[in-house]
């Protein structure tokens, strides 16, 4: 009997397996409901109630204007005092927005642009599947140990190595099988939410290119988390291991990180955050901002110090991390004592 089939068996009727996969698909069909009904496409109708909002909007600031304009004037007329500086020393100076500075594009409803906004979905998708695959791996081989199904099981498969190796490669390929599947399903109904929702114009074939490699991306960050949680599940001979180690990395290694970081005045705080090289790898770049730097230009604008983090540098990360946990895992593996 193969034990990677039966591995792979075992997954697929773990309960516990279903009811995850059965919510994460839950939720990504909640985004993609509310997506659909929170977008319009735009068209003749939409466009003249933006461009009839926008002629009101000048109006009641020309309005306002003239209002203040007049109230200007009578003040100075009768000699009153002017309120902490409320009117300026010429009244004529008190002018409405130009008629072209009210755009009728900030009166149109949202609209679902599948080239400009299909890529953060993928993110989101990504963002989801990547707690599933954690969740699941911990609990596919947490539950072998607590269980002492493991044990049991190198009783007839002694090579303890290769019977890991093998449950993660069952949970892997399993994995993979539900991203990719997902993957089409929820490429398809985005497409749909912007031929009815949206647009789906200039698509172009680097687009899609663009739009695959970010998936793939995707793809490695939901392995990279799945295997990660099996690892830590293993190393600890149970689920709560690796939930544990979760919870524990997100409220004190990152929000209490941060907190601390921001009261020692530490600049670009983010640039030590697990979030934030998640999403570096994701969209090949994230450019962070540090506001209390002013660097003048040449018109006297300030602009912020800015800092860089790509996905080479988010690579590094991960791989360590990687290495890391299943390394741990497997060196545990081998030398611990199993009953």
């Amino acid at each position: 009997m193969s034990l990677y089939r039966t591995e792979l068996r075992r997954l697929g009727k773990r309960r516990f397996t279903r009811w995850a996969t059965l919510l994460g698909l839950l939720v990504l069909g909640a985004v993609l409901v509310g997506v659909f009904f929170t977008n319009q496409k735009i068209g003749a109708d939409q466009q003249a109630a933006a461009q009839r909002q926008a002629e009101q909007q000048y109006q009641e600031q020309a309005r306002w204007a003239e209002q203040e304009r007049t109230a200007c004037v009578q003040a100075k007329a009768s000699g009153q005092e002017q309120s902490e500086g409320r009117y300026p020393p010429d009244c004529a100076m008190i002018e409405g927005p130009p008629r072209e500075s009210i755009q009728a594009e900030w009166f149109l409803p949202s609209t679902f642009n599948f080239r400009g906004s299909f890529e953060e979905m993928i993110v989101t998708f990504t963002a989801i599947l990547a707690v599933i695959g954690f969740v699941v791996g911990a609990s596919f081989v947490g539950a072998e140990w607590s269980s002492g199904g493991m044990m049991n099981l190198l009783l007839w498969r002694p090579r303890r190595l290769t019977v890991l190796l093998t449950k993660l490669a069952a949970l892997l390929t399993g994995l993979v099988a539900l991203t990719v599947a997902a993957a089409a399903v929820w490429t398809a109904g985005f497409w749909l939410v912007g031929t009815l929702r949206g647009s789906t114009a200039k698509m172009t074939g680097g687009t899609w290119q663009s739009f695959a490699l970010t998936g793939l991306r995707g793809l490695v960050l939901i392995v990279v988390a799945a295997t990660i949680g099996f690892a830590l599940a293993s190393l600890g001979r149970h689920t709560a291991m690796a939930l544990g180690g979760a919870i524990g990395l997100a409220v004190v290694g990152q929000f209490g990180v941060g907190i601390l970081l921001s009261m020692a005045g530490t600049r670009f705080i983010e640039a030590w955050l697990l979030p934030t090289y998640a999403l570096a790898w994701m969209q090949k770049k994230v450019t962070l901002e540090d506001y209390e730097a002013c660097n003048a230009t040449y018109y006297g604008e300030c602009k912020p110090d800015t800092l860089d983090l790509t996905w080479q540098h988010a690579s590094i990360l991960l791989a360590v991390g990687l290495v890391a946990a299943l390394g741990a895992a497997l060196v545990t593996m081998r030398r611990r004592d199993i009953a």
